[in-house]
């Protein structure tokens, strides 16, 4: 079983730019946007990827990801309930964590939020200065919202 311990913040500032050791272009939609099982279809650069979420029980959901082929992965998001998410996602390691910051294009253009990933909720983790308010847990903030 995949579990994802994952905590989301707003960014408040642009430093996180300058701290990135990469960058990569993300095209999303959601075939299933149930709060109780969502199922993504994701092309990051040149990659297809099938993911099948949980619910959130605190920070904490299940998660399931598959590698797809790529033209697949464009079919699918023809298929896509909503509008498709475009962001450009930034890698920042910071304190032995990866903070990925995602830029969001299109129509939710100027919100930029980041996510750690963490091996459990009880884990303590050093914040970075371009790190806002939390919004773990807050549904306005869901990707699958965004769509």
């Amino acid at each position: 079983m995949g579990l994802e311990t994952e905590r989301k913040y707003l960014v408040k500032d642009s430093s996180y730019r300058n701290l990135s050791f990469k960058s990569s272009v993300i095209t999303q939609g959601y075939l299933n946007r149930d709060p109780e099982r969502t199922v993504r279809i994701r092309i990051k650069d040149e990659t297809g990827f099938l993911t099948v979420k949980g619910k959130n029980i605190g920070d904490t959901r299940l998660e399931f990801e598959y590698e797809i082929p790529l033209q697949d992965a464009r079919t699918l998001l023809g298929l896509c309930d909503g509008c498709v998410v475009e962001k450009i996602r930034h890698y920042v390691n910071y304190s032995g964590f990866i903070w990925e910051v995602d830029e969001f294009q299109g129509r939710n253009a100027s919100l930029v939020v980041a996510e750690i990933e963490l091996p459990s909720s009880d884990v303590d983790f050093d914040v970075p200065g371009f790190i806002g308010a939390e919004v773990t847990g807050d549904p306005n903030y869901y990707n699958s919202n965004l769509s």
